[in-house]
C-alpha cells in the first residue's frame, strides 16, 4: 500500500505562485510515476503534470511554461511549483502515484486533494 499526503494549497491572487508537495509513505520502493491532477467544480479530473522515477516529465498544454513538477526520490516527495496562476487554475489538486507490483501489474494511489483557489 501507498499513502499520499498533499499540502501547499490555498488562496492566491491571479499572477501569484503556490508550491504543492506530496509525500508518499508505505511501499514507496515500488513507485514508478508520480503526478498531479486537478478537478474543478462540474468538470472531470484532468492531468496537470507527471514525472517518472527516471525523471521523464509530461505537462498539460494549459500549464506548460507556468508549472514545474519535480521529485525527490530520497524523500518520496513530488512537488508542483505553480507560477503565473490564473483563475482557471482553481481546482482541487490531487497527487497520484503508480506502484508496480512484479507479476501483478500497476496500481494507482491517490491523495486526498488540496484546494487551490485563484482570485481575479
Amino acid at each position: 500500500q501507498v499513502q499520499l499526503v498533499e499540502s501547499g494549497g490555498g488562496l492566491v491572487q491571479a499572477g501569484g505562485s503556490l508550491r504543492l508537495s506530496c509525500v508518499a509513505s508505505g511501499s514507496t520502493f515500488s513507485i514508478n510515476n508520480m503526478g498531479w491532477y486537478r478537478q474543478a467544480p462540474g468538470k472531470q479530473r484532468e492531468l496537470v503534470a507527471t514525472i517518472s522515477s527516471g525523471g521523464d516529465i509530461n505537462y498539460a498544454d494549459s500549464v506548460k511554461g507556468r508549472f514545474t513538477i519535480s521529485r525527490d526520490n530520497t524523500k518520496n516527495t513530488v512537488f508542483l511549483q505553480m507560477n503565473s496562476l490564473k483563475p482557471e487554475d482553481t481546482a482541487v489538486y490531487y497527487c497520484k502515484a503508480i506502484r508496480r507490483v512484479a507479476g501483478f501489474g500497476f496500481y494507482p494511489y491517490w491523495g486526498q486533494g488540496t484546494q487551490v483557489t485563484v482570485s481575479s
